[in-house]
């Protein structure tokens, strides 16, 4: 076994564990991290010019963001069909920038999902702290 192999079979590892030990609002966290650096690295290897990385990275993404819309709870109100309409924005933006690679709209949308992830990590604050959770 590689060290490559190894050191990708402990992060499986350990991210199964993270994953099973999440609150909820701790999976749409990692589920926004999750797209954020795919979008981010699928920008960088399209400036190195690796054009069938970029794609596979941003069809990640876009599975992200298609998860993230699915799971939102209808019964949330406003909130819920503001931010599916947005998720969906997203996605078509995320195809959109694969098929003419486009950077501006890979930040775009990576600005995008920053906002909601700073939003989710006030949330989550919030909940730890007022659940004595920290202190």
């Amino acid at each position: 076994m590689t060290y490559a192999t190894a050191l990708a079979a402990y992060h499986s590892v350990e991210t199964t564990a993270e994953v099973d030990s999440a609150s909820p609002e701790r999976l749409i966290q990692m589920l926004l991290d999750g797209a954020l650096n795919r979008i981010y690295t699928a920008k960088g290897e399209l400036l190195r010019g690796e054009i069938a990385a970029k794609g596979l990275l941003i069809g990640k993404a876009i599975s992200i963001v298609d998860g993230l819309r699915v799971a939102l709870n209808p019964e949330a109100g406003a909130i819920s069909q503001n931010l599916e309409d947005l998720y969906e924005y997203i996605g078509r933006r995320l195809l959109e920038a694969n098929i003419t690679n486009d950077v501006a709209i890979l930040d775009e949308t990576a600005a995008l999902l920053h906002e909601i992830k700073s939003a989710w990590d006030v949330l989550v604050q919030t909940a730890a702290e007022g659940n004595g959770v920290g202190q």
